[in-house]
């Protein structure tokens, strides 16, 4: 993933917290991570959108594809609240997956309050400047 030290995939000892975001991109354990991600409980992800209109069912494909691993999922729309496309709301929804959408910076507090709590969830955060 662009942006983290040496160009090798990133390590965690278990599912990180955000340490901070904003400059464009995320800091978790230490590593920088340019650009919007996808954090699930198997991973980090690269997550090629830079505006909530650009969310497809393609960019997803990871979410679905680890649907069963968490039991909630937290979209981070940009600097401020938006709603998902619709065809992208439906696509997780037929999956099972009811996303809960928030601008991102309160999806990254929400995200580390569930996780402290031992709570299984994902984040899929649009970066900010």
């Amino acid at each position: 993933m662009s942006g983290s030290p040496s160009g090798m995939k990133p390590r965690f000892s278990r599912q990180p917290p955000i340490d901070a975001y904003g400059d464009g991109g995320f800091r978790l354990e230490g590593q920088r991570f340019d650009g919007s991600i996808i954090v699930t409980p198997r991973g980090l992800h690269p997550w090629p959108v830079a505006s909530i209109d650009g969310v497809t069912a393609a960019s997803l494909a990871v979410l679905a594809g680890e649907a069963g691993t968490f039991d909630f999922l937290l979209v981070g729309s940009g600097d401020v609240f938006a709603r998902l496309p619709e065809q992208a709301q439906r696509h997780l929804e037929s999956r099972g997956l009811f996303p809960d959408t928030m601008a991102t910076p309160a999806a990254c507090r929400t995200y580390n309050m569930m996780l402290a709590e031992n709570r299984r969830v994902a984040a899929a955060l649009i970066a900010v400047p």
